[in-house]
């Protein structure tokens, strides 16, 4: 297929199907730019660091996981333009709340996520005292009973309002992927992670929210150690430093990603 196509430049993402492609490029001599995601590489980044040109990471701190530094360059993770779209306004009238009350976005995964949904729908008598909840839980776990909860909304999912719902929120509650935790430092959003355990994970989650956690950007609950509680502790806390935590993020600058990666794919594509 490379050789029907001739690709100037072959650029992966990592997973299990990118690394026949890169060693296919690398045979028939195409330049390769890697992206790795997450704090660690993942196994096809690792077995494909090898045979690339370049290879981008997310994370300064994950070029410990590389001996050969010189392939590496620090561009972040590009984020969807249209998440800097979005109206505070629309997203209020959407969720049918006000002013009155700071939002509370709860982002489960693209999934969703049984562990977080219990613990938040558990403690909505305490959160809603303080915040209103938006709370994106995934197909299928809409819970009917809540539908008339005052202050609180769910949706399987969003799509097109996506922007809009998180224009309307002060702070986000999220797992710890690497996509989701740039989307949410890009927006300079404050935030409570709740990384995938080691029992169904690598373990990359944990590392990512960690690196934030020290930073001072990020709050962190392990979720073995997810309560209704501790849940309701955290959020408090992140409101209460939202502007020195907010300041952090800015500083950060993650917004830039696509035009550095861009910029690299076009330095390393093969002349005509």
């Amino acid at each position: 297929m490379l050789r029907q196509l001739k690709p100037h430049v072959v650029f992966s993402k990592g997973g299990f199907v990118a690394f026949p492609v890169v060693v296919g490029a690398w045979l028939n001599r195409i330049p390769i730019v890697a992206h790795e995601s997450d704090m660690s590489p993942g196994l096809a980044n690792r077995l494909s660091f090898p045979f690339v040109d370049k290879i981008c990471i997310t994370f300064a701190a994950a070029s410990k996981h590389f001996k050969n530094h010189h392939k590496l360059e620090l561009t972040g993770t590009p984020i969807r333009r249209e998440l800097f779209t979005g109206s505070v306004r629309k997203g209020l009238a959407l969720c049918g709340f006000t002013n009155d009350k700071p939002c509370l976005l709860v982002v489960g995964g693209s999934q969703g996520s049984s562990v977080i949904n219990r613990c938040v729908r558990a403690a909505l008598n305490v959160l809603c005292e303080s915040f209103q909840v938006i709370h994106l839980c995934g197909t299928g776990h809409l819970d009917a009973s809540l539908s008339v909860r005052s202050g609180y909304v769910q949706f399987e999912y969003a799509n097109e309002d996506l922007p809009d719902l998180f224009a309307a929120s002060d702070i986000v509650l999220s797992r710890a992927g690497a996509n989701a935790l740039c989307e949410i430092l890009a927006l300079g959003k404050p935030h409570v992670l709740v990384p995938l355990s080691r029992l169904s994970s690598r373990g990359d989650q944990i590392q990512n929210a960690r690196y934030f956690e020290q930073e001072g950007m990020s709050i962190v609950i392990a979720e073995e150690a997810l309560t209704p509680e501790a849940l309701c502790f955290a959020v408090k806390n992140v409101f209460a430093q939202r502007d020195e935590i907010a300041s952090k993020i800015r500083a950060l600058n993650v917004g830039s990603a696509t035009l550095n990666l861009l910029e690299i794919i076009k330095r390393y594509q093969k002349p005509e």
